[in-house]
């Protein structure tokens, strides 16, 4: 849990109270490094079609992660459940029995695998975006459901969740007191020539940003103490010149056809048509990763949460950023 004096102060102003946060998925094959981060989200459990209990993708991979603790002991390890297009939480939310049951399969599944805790991954709450059910009532269900985590995981247990760039699916005043981190999913917020996670606004993106968000989230009633931003090793593209999604691994920029271009103001990086000037693909890398930091530490918010660990490339460069100034420097 969050020591009281963090609690108090409602910011994280040193560098060994601050968190990095990567997600870990099922289906990757390579492995974080674990000096470069304080915890990992295995991505993903589910809720069971029964709507009362938990189901996990790949349990094998799931132990590996668990075991990088004997590598970095200090390291955390939770399991994730939900993701894009789970569903199955307005089901199991709305109903005492039903809620009840399946946050005793998550303790089970804590105890079997011996992780540090639990992190909510519900996208989102009264919203079917997702291809999943929903209801007018789970915003006050998602509160329940973080409350009865809390008390059958236990106060020493970590309980975290995952949020939408955006605040208006959750009851951040009923649900946030339950959580140690919120883990803010500030990307996907633009698609070329929009930027997928632009730091502010700029000429060529008026839309959401992550000062944006993060000064919403903040309104919404997140102490900086919970507030951790969300990180992209990742980029989106046009799906006419460029894939819809390329992780930071892969990029390739053929420098016959299109430039790397940088918005000063934006403070991201982007793609664009050598001719025409259109922006085609927009991601993050070493230096807005570096300028995203400074963000962090100028306004005393907890950290920063990747995803995913597995789109970084061999030398672990934007890891090593991450880690180097939020937690070195």
């Amino acid at each position: 849990m969050v020591a009281a004096a963090l609690l108090a102060s409602g910011c994280a102003d040193s560098p060994k109270d601050r968190v990095i946060t990567g997600y870990v998925t099922s289906w990757g094959t390579t492995l974080p490094d674990p000096s470069l981060v304080t915890h990992l989200n295995y991505a993903f459990g589910h809720v069971a079609d029964s709507f009362d209990s938990l189901t996990i993708d790949n349990e094998p991979r799931l132990a590996e992660i668990a075991a990088l603790r004997d590598v970095k002991p200090s390291l955390k390890v939770l399991l994730s459940v939900g993701g894009w297009e789970s569903g199955n939480f307005s089901e199991m939310a709305a109903s005492d029995s039903l809620r009840s049951a399946f946050c005793a399969s998550c303790k089970a599944a804590v105890d079997r695998f011996g992780l540090d805790g639990i992190d909510i991954d519900w996208e989102y709450p009264t919203s079917d975006l997702g291809g999943i059910s929903c209801s007018p009532d789970d915003k006050d269900n998602f509160a329940l459901l973080m409350r009865d985590l809390r008390s059958v995981l236990g106060e020493d247990a970590l309980l975290s969740f995952a949020a939408s760039s955006e605040t208006k699916y959750i009851d951040y005043a009923a649900a946030v007191g339950y959580a140690d981190f919120v883990n803010v999913m500030t990307y996907d917020m633009g698609r070329a020539p929009k930027f997928n996670a632009a730091l502010h606004n700029s000429r060529l993106h008026d839309g959401q940003t992550v000062e944006k968000s993060v000064r919403e989230h903040l309104a919404a009633g997140v102490p900086k103490s919970k507030l951790v931003v969300g990180i992209p090793f990742y980029g989106r593209g046009d799906r006419i010149f460029f894939p819809e999604s390329v992780d930071y691994k892969d990029l390739k920029v053929d420098g016959r056809y299109y430039e790397v271009l940088w918005d000063e103001d934006a403070m991201v990086p982007y793609v664009a048509n050598k001719i025409t000037g259109d922006i085609v693909f927009s991601y993050d890398n070493e230096r807005s990763i570096f300028a995203k930091c400074l963000y962090i530490k100028k306004n005393h918010l907890r950290g920063a949460m990747i995803w995913d660990c597995g789109a970084d490339d061999s030398d672990f460069t934007l890891s090593t950023v991450l880690w180097t100034y939020l937690k070195e420097k």
